[in-house]
């Protein structure tokens, strides 16, 4: 790869002057196909502006400025492990930030800059060593021009160029290697040389998250700075009839209170007085279509509609027909809930607005689209927009919505109020009011041969689309949204068959749908490995056999389905109340297997043990990848044990953690973690971890208690 190298001198030098002195290597984002998992070449040199940097200044610093958004996944010690092992610095002196918003940055797999789909560290693994091999060649040509020897005569160890008895410090050397032009074709370490990536690595933002220096969004303060909350609709869909001001006006520390298209704002001092003077606020609500909303009639009309044709997800064969002529058939219904993402720190965004420019703090997913939504609000160009992102205390997918709701409306508030505004949701009005993971209800027909393996496969699929309506709105295609179906009409289980037919519904209704934490494979991984696990009873096999068998063309899911259930234990005997389950997935380019331990106490799951095997391609950072696991068993634990949400007369039921609950540190069982050595190109792990953990966690209920559990969040029937 050398494409990132084909910058003229004239624009080099002219990005080197955007950051000062030293030595800055600049790097361009290819296009790519949107959302696809496919990187394509720029189609021209010409074209290019260098946009991620690279600085090493005279104090040995190396600053890397990220596009992608750092929301607790890793990727601001990764992306620069990627560059160190090239780069061959001394990753003391390494620095991260985020870069601002600009349609450079656009992310390769987007077509826009954003950070999701566990797309970040393949999707650089190329670039950012180019960009680390670079600079070190560019600083190696410096040193042997001062050494007065060839290049070839240099070498490098920890920052310092070094020939024979003379040595020089990368800091020396910046300001020279900076005057030179940038060299092509320069060559990548073999995996044989690597000394940085695949060694476990500590976070390089963990010492400013312990003392308190890191900044998030909810930390930004300046004078003259208030702060808003906003008396949102109870009903999806409705609107302010009027409202009476004069209650929050009332209130000490209560400026303004100021409508915008979301509902009333009150802009106050503080929080408090925010809040205080919401709550007094006295607001008649237009209900409008939805205030009849009820997730268990929703529930029913998905049962009709899932007795009916959908659209074609997949078909091969004539699997009915297969079905209605063999002797043994296995049919289930499987359902989950909405789900929100309930994020440690409450959504916000602060806004700053003048003549010419508007500036957002922000902790986002998406800079391009806030950057448009703030310009087309303001009227200013995007240009004249400008985001900063700070940390982000967790996301799931909530701080990318398509629609920009967050700062949508904290720019028309700040618009409205005539000052700098920071705007705040509070945990219930996220939890009440915010995007969900869709509700989904699946129903399988599965027809078993004579040996009990699965010979033809019908599966229907009803639950709302995430894409439709928004700028994805494309990828639906022919009435399918992949991201609905991804993990069915894709499983090793089916394509495999001759017979085989997966149909979609994707109904309507007022409840705003988006993507959650692995998206449709959330749900997918635990219906179908809860299904193979009812197969391979009804068969009279061993779970972990009967997969074995199954996925015999398969080998990335055997070698981690093997790992897991050999670092479990699987088939040695467990104390007298407990027993073990198994699943296996494939999402985001990772293949993940995991054996969960269980008892039940009091009538409930409990958790013991989780061995979990991934097989992630090139695994940059051991480290990440076993926090990042652990951290997809525990969201997922939440959902499999918790997680539910309810509608009831168009409204919300649940509102914080004691009603919506998550894991707490007492439930969370003992994860170790097992890494597939490959060669493979990466995958992601952010979110991979998730999909195995509820039907692991369910099939070993099972097997403990003999109940089936086929809906979210697990319940045993009480005795």
């Amino acid at each position: 790869m050398n494409a990132d190298n084909t910058l003229s001198r004239r624009t080099f030098l002219k990005a080197s002057a955007l950051v000062g002195g030293g030595l800055v290597v600049a790097f361009v984002v290819p296009g790519g196909k949107r959302l696809a998992f496919a990187q394509e070449a720029p189609a021209a040199a010409a074209a290019l502006t260098p946009n991620a940097f690279l600085r090493i200044g005279s104090d040995d610093s190396v600053s890397v400025l990220l596009a992608h958004s750092e929301m607790g996944q890793g990727i601001w010690t990764t992306l620069p492990m990627l560059i160190a092992e090239e780069l061959d610095a001394d990753w003391a002196n390494f620095k991260v930030e985020h870069a601002p918003a600009a349609a450079v940055y656009a992310n390769s797999v987007f077509g826009m800059q954003g950070t999701g789909g566990s797309t970040t560290t393949w999707s650089e693994f190329d670039r950012y060593r180019q960009v680390g091999a670079t600079a070190r060649a560019m600083l190696v040509q410096a040193a042997a021009a001062r050494f007065g020897v060839a290049t070839s005569a240099c070498r490098t160890q920890n920052g310092v160029v070094i020939a024979g008895d003379q040595r020089a410090r990368y800091g020396e050397l910046a300001d020279d290697a900076g005057k030179l032009a940038v060299p092509t074709n320069v060559a990548l370490k073999a995996p044989a040389d690597w000394k940085v990536i695949g060694k476990p690595t500590r976070r390089l933002d963990t010492p400013e998250k312990i003392n308190g220096s890191a900044v998030f969004g909810m930390d930004i303060q300046f004078e003259g700075l208030k702060t808003a909350v906003v008396a949102r609709p109870p009903v999806f869909g409705a609107t302010v009839k009027s409202f009476d001001p004069a209650p929050a006006l009332a209130v000490p520390g209560v400026r303004k209170v100021v409508q915008v298209p979301s509902g009333v704002a009150v802009v106050a001092d503080h929080f408090w007085a925010a809040k205080k003077g919401r709550d007094a606020l006295s607001v008649d609500w237009d209900l409008g279509p939805n205030a009849g909303l009820d997730s268990g009639k929703l529930l029913a009309q998905f049962r009709e509609l899932a007795k009916t044709d959908g659209a074609n997800a997949a078909r091969k064969g004539d699997a009915r027909a297969k079905i209605a002529a063999a002797g043994k058939v296995v049919e289930a219904e499987y359902h989950v809930p909405y789900l929100a993402h309930a994020a440690m720190e409450p959504l916000n965004c602060t806004v700053r607005i003048s003549a010419d420019q508007c500036e957002l703090w922000v902790g986002t997913q998406f800079q391009t689209i806030e950057q448009g939504t703030a310009a087309a609000i303001t009227g200013l160009k995007p240009d004249q927009v400008k985001v900063h992102t700070p940390f982000l205390g967790g996301a799931f997918g909530r701080r990318a919505t398509p629609g920009a709701d967050v700062v949508s409306e904290a720019v028309h508030v700040a618009k409205a109020a005539g000052m700098p505004v920071k705007t705040v949701w509070t945990r219930e009005d996220d939890t009440q009011g915010g995007y969900y993971r869709p509700m989904v209800l699946e129903r399988a027909r599965i027809a078993l041969g004579d040996d009990g393996m699965p010979v033809a496969w019908e599966h229907v699929l009803v639950g709302q689309s995430i894409m439709a309506g928004t700028p994805f709105a494309g990828l639906v295609k022919d009435g399918v949204d992949g991201s609905s179906v991804e993990g069915v009409n894709n499983s090793p289980y089916l394509t495999g068959l001759a017979d085989h037919r997966v149909d979609l519904h994707s109904p309507t209704s007022g409840v705003p749908v988006l993507w959650w934490r692995s998206v449709g494979h959330s749900q997918n991984a635990f219906v179908m490995e809860s299904l193979v696990d009812e197969l391979a009873h009804a068969a009279g096999k061993d779970p972990l056999d009967y997969r074995r068998a199954l996925l015999k063309d398969h080998p990335r899911h055997l070698g981690v389905l093997n790992l897991a259930a050999g670092k479990a234990g699987w088939g040695s005997p467990l104390p007298a109340g407990r027993a073990r389950g198994i699943a296996v997935h494939e999402s985001f380019g990772s293949y993940v297997a995991q054996v969960a331990e269980v008892s039940v106490e009091d009538g409930a799951v409990r958790v013991h043990r989780v061995s979990c095997a991934i097989d992630c391609g090139v695994a940059v950072n051991p480290l990440m990848i076993a926090a990042q696991m652990e951290s997809g068993i525990a969201f997922g634990l939440s959902a499999a044990l918790y997680g539910a949400i309810t509608l009831k007369d168009g409204r919300v039921q649940q509102s914080n953690y004691h009603d919506y609950p998550v894991l707490r540190l007492p439930g969370m069982p003992a994860v170790d973690t097992h890494i597939v050595a490959s060669s493979e190109k990466p995958g992601g792990v952010g979110e991979p971890g998730l999909p195995p953990i509820a039907p692991a966690v369910a099939n070993a209920v099972f097997a403990l208690t003999g109940q089936r559990l086929r809906t979210l969040p697990l319940a045993l029937a009480k005795a």
